[in-house]
């Protein structure tokens, strides 16, 4: 971990992305705190007011603080990464070893089911799970869960071809131990490494996702302070106020462009190949 953490730091982009990142989840944790304004509070005599001192990223068509929404809005957009994410990767890590690790015709009906999840766009599975489940925050999270399962089902399969005839795997079946002992002990820990470079970059994929299905009316309700939500306002008064589809947009490009870029120093700081050549 240590030579891990020391050549990541050497990645100037990748921690200046780490470091963009822990802003973000400082602004989401303690946004009661940070917000200046109550992010629902309207102030019709304060409507489109421009930025400045008063209002640094100015108010919105209802007077409403375009910062204290947007500062609120990382929670929203942290939640749906957290909880999305960690669906897909539980489910697809659960679907990959036990394709890769039990092989034949269990490998063969999961492998044929993620490529049917595959063949759909990421978008029109999500807008098709969420007419089916319905517009809320929870079915959100549920839509785009399920939507990034077939990556990590993938990843942990592929992983599990590799590791699964090494030795180490045979001593263990060989003085007795199951297969559920055999998978948690001495598979999961050596195929961790490439999921969670994906992890980190599905964060990025599931807050453009909510942006996105908020964005078209099938995410949170519209007074929710959510990004997606918030360009979807903005577009209506980008002659007026551009400043209201700006800033948002601008928050969710550098959310996610700190997730990919650390997904990238964590895969280079974690790949064997990458480090021998460096050495």
């Amino acid at each position: 971990m240590g030579e891990t953490w020391y050549r990541f730091r050497k990645n100037r982009l990748a921690f200046t992305g780490f470091a963009i990142l822990m802003v973000f989840v400082v602004l989401a944790v303690f946004a009661p705190f940070i917000a200046p304004y109550d992010p629902f509070t309207m102030n019709v005599e304060d409507r489109l007011q421009t930025p400045s001192a008063d209002y640094l990223f100015g108010t919105d068509q209802f007077g409403r603080d375009i910062l204290s929404r947007i500062i609120h809005g990382a929670r929203i957009s942290f939640q749906v990464g957290i909880i999305s994410v960690g669906i897909s990767l539980f489910a697809g890590l659960a679907l990959g070893i036990v394709a890769g690790y039990y092989g034949k015709w269990v490998d063969m009906v999961i492998s044929r089911f993620i490529d049917i999840m595959f063949s759909f766009p990421d978008i029109f599975l999500a807008l098709v799970i969420m007419a089916i489940l319905g517009t809320s925050l929870t079915n959100v999270m549920i839509a785009i869960g399920i939507v990034y399962t077939p990556i990590f089902a993938r990843i942990a399969r592929g992983a599990t071809l590799t590791v699964k005839d090494n030795a180490y795997i045979e001593a263990a079946r060989s003085i007795g131990v199951g297969d559920l002992m055999t998978i948690l002990r001495h598979i999961l820990p050596n195929i961790m490494a490439p999921l969670i470079v994906q992890t980190t970059l599905s964060f990025g994929f599931a807050i453009r996702s909510e942006a996105a299905l908020s964005f078209l009316g099938l995410g949170v309700q519209p007074d929710v302070p959510s990004w997606g939500i918030m360009l979807n306002e903005g577009k209506e008064w980008l002659e007026l106020g551009w400043w209201i589809a700006f800033f948002p947009g601008l928050a969710a490009t550098l959310a996610i462009l700190s997730f990919n870029v650390l997904g990238d120093g964590l895969r280079d700081a974690l790949d064997p190949k990458l480090r021998n050549e460096s050495e």
